[in-house]
């Protein structure tokens, strides 16, 4: 830990503490983690021990309900279809995270693995957060299913009481194949004769109670959580391998990135918005989470654009009330409306394509994700004003949460926003109920590294060390104001090209700065180069780079059988100045420099001698 500690991005609040209290606060963590890795095997070893039901291949019927699809799927699509039936047929028991944006296909898997479930006469439950979103759900689900003989059932507060009872008693008879509902599904009185798949709509929207419970079903059935923003701790456990991760990022045709403005709050911008919105046939998404406030807000907006119709929605009002607004927006009787976040998700409304989010510093940032996700479901370039009250101080982590969905802007960001929470919140315990825990005292990739050498600890498995390396390579690591010029992106930079560590990995790193910040500076180069030159070294066995009053010393380590002749070769074809020395069983490369060139001239030598 003292090691980690000592490193670049260590917490000065702990470095900083008294030797007593940091011995203290050093074991306190310690435990914790040894815990925290107990539990997981634990976890692990009860679901590797269960043997889960083999499911049979796929049959004539099943391909020609995947043909029924009317678009064409995806290459992400298919992969993922391909290794959850995979899995069924082995029997292993799935619990897998299928992370992708809205319209990115995620339903249509579900609907496939559904089905699969359903011909081997096993049941499935779909669980979604809103009243709307899963009745949405349970039509699609039935235009799909009607012709193949399979029951699709809706539960939720909509359907009456009499059909409700009919509905559980027939699931727990087995006469129901698939039953769709929000969390009354996790309710006492909902029994299951034979239940084979539970589909997890968007988790992040149910509360720890039903999480809790969500966990019972996992034994010994298939789990399925499908969302565009994982919360911290699902991430983290899918990234550790605890859970499979499947991701979505091809995006649908014809879509684009909805253009995201933050900024103070504007009337004359509102106004702007509202009537540009309008005079394309279009209509407006305004929210405002504070149901006591919508009348003013509502009077407010009446004057600013008086030709405009605005109805309002939240979930106060009695499921009647609500449900007549939203489809008298949906059949655009209205041009604005002012709503809750109860449009959050569920309400799929293609022509709405402007959006504007009143106080969107009291959002969290997979919310604020989730609402943007309501508009840019078309064809048409589609616009999001997250505003703040003129002359507010936001907390730093409002700032962090505002700068983020600003950033995150390109189609297929929802993954990268999950990650970015996870960096702004913490992981949390895993295991336990606490969404953001201790995790962020010591930061993420020190208690990654803890937890992963503390389960092979307790597997008995050695943990590798890694071999000491003294890189003394000098080169600019300044991140210029002219480049970007805000710290905490600098800051995400740098971690950036500090994980750096092959060629794949400095590619993706380059390609994801230009896409966002654009042309790489020469400094930049140099600082991305530096970090792959010390990814090949280590891996080629390289235990010394040094430069000294213009001469550079490259030491392999003394273990490390090196083939001379040829790295000789390599070396002469790229610079003909290189001298080696073997000395005391080391191999030693010499040239004398005047700059930075020589890194890439290494990168070439390095590559050609591993290849």
């Amino acid at each position: 830990i003292e090691k980690f500690l000592g490193s670049e991005g260590a917490i000065p609040k702990l470095t900083n503490i008294g030797t007593k209290e940091w011995e203290k606060k050093k074991q306190k963590i310690q435990e914790k983690v040894e815990s925290i890795a107990q539990d997981l095997i634990d976890v692990q070893a009860k679901r590797e021990q269960l043997s889960g039901f083999k499911y049979s291949m796929d049959d004539e019927i099943q391909k020609q309900f995947e043909n029924d699809f009317e678009f064409e799927t995806t290459k992400d699509q298919e992969k993922t279809i391909s290794e959850i039936k995979e899995d069924m047929e082995k029997g292993l028991i799935i619990d897998r995270l299928v992370c992708g944006d809205v319209g990115y296909g995620k339903t249509e898997v579900a609907i496939r693995i559904a089905m699969k479930t359903v011909l081997n006469n096993k049941q499935v439950a779909y669980l979604a957060p809103t009243t709307i979103l899963t009745r949405q759900h349970a039509q699609t689900f039935i235009n799909r299913f009607e012709k193949y003989g399979v029951r699709v059932e809706l539960l939720n507060r909509l359907v009456s009481k009499k059909d409700q009872e009919k509905i559980i008693q027939d699931a727990k008879k087995g006469l129901v194949d698939i039953l769709i509902g929000t969390h009354s599904l996790l309710s006492e009185n909902v029994r299951f004769k034979d239940l084979g798949l539970l589909i997890i709509d968007e988790e992040q929207r149910f509360g720890v109670t039903h999480k809790e419970k969500i966990k019972q079903f996992k034994n010994n059935v298939n789990v399925l959580t499908l969302t565009a923003t994982p919360i911290p701790r699902t991430l983290q456990m899918s990234i550790m391998g605890v859970r499979q991760l499947s991701l979505m990022e091809t995006p649908p045709q014809n879509r684009y990135p909805v253009q995201t403005y933050v900024l103070e709050k504007n009337d004359t911008i509102i106004r702007e918005a509202i009537y540009r919105e309008i005079g394309r046939g279009g209509q407006v998404f305004y929210l405002h989470n504070r149901v006591d406030d919508l009348d003013i807000v509502y009077a407010k907006l009446r004057r600013l654009v008086k030709d405009a119709k605005i109805i309002i929605a939240h979930g106060q009002m009695s499921k009647e009330e609500l449900e007549d607004s939203i489809q008298a927006f949906i059949d655009k009787k209205y041009d604005v409306l002012l709503c809750t976040t109860i449009i959050e998700t569920g309400i799929d409304i293609p022509n709405t394509n402007t959006l504007i989010v009143d106080r969107a510093d009291r959002l969290g940032l997979a919310q604020m994700y989730q609402i943007r996700g309501r508009v840019g479901r078309s064809t048409r370039v589609s616009y999001a004003y997250f505003m703040f009250e003129k002359g507010q101080v936001l907390t730093s982590e409002s700032k962090k949460r505002l700068q983020a969905i600003k950033e995150f802007t390109t189609l297929g960001s929802g993954y990268k926003i999950a990650v970015r929470d996870l960096a702004i919140r913490g992981a949390g315990d895993i295991l336990g109920k606490e969404q953001s825990g201790f995790i962020d005292t010591i930061g993420l990739d020190l208690y990654m590294k803890m937890l992963n050498d503390s389960i092979n600890k307790l597997k008995g498995k050695e943990t590798k060390e890694e071999k000491e390396t003294n890189y003394n390579i000098k080169v600019a690591k300044h991140v210029s104001d002219r480049y970007v010029n805000d710290d905490d992106i600098k800051i995400y930079i740098h971690k950036e090209i500090k994980s750096i560590k092959n060629r794949d990995e400095k590619a993706k790193v380059e390609q994801e700065l230009i896409d966002r910040f654009g042309k790489l500076t020469e400094e930049i180069k140099t600082y991305i180069n530096k970090q792959y030159l010390e990814g090949i070294c280590k891996e080629s066995g390289v235990e010394t780079i040094k430069e000294l009053n213009g001469l550079l010393e490259i030491i392999f380590r003394k273990d490390v059988e090196i083939d001379g002749g040829k790295l000789f070769k390599k070396a002469y074809d790229v610079n003909k100045s290189f001298t080696f020395e073997y000395k005391a069983r080391q191999v030693i490369m010499r040239l004398r420099v005047n700059d930075n060139s020589w890194i890439n001239e290494v990168i070439k030598i390095m590559e050609n001698y591993n290849s």
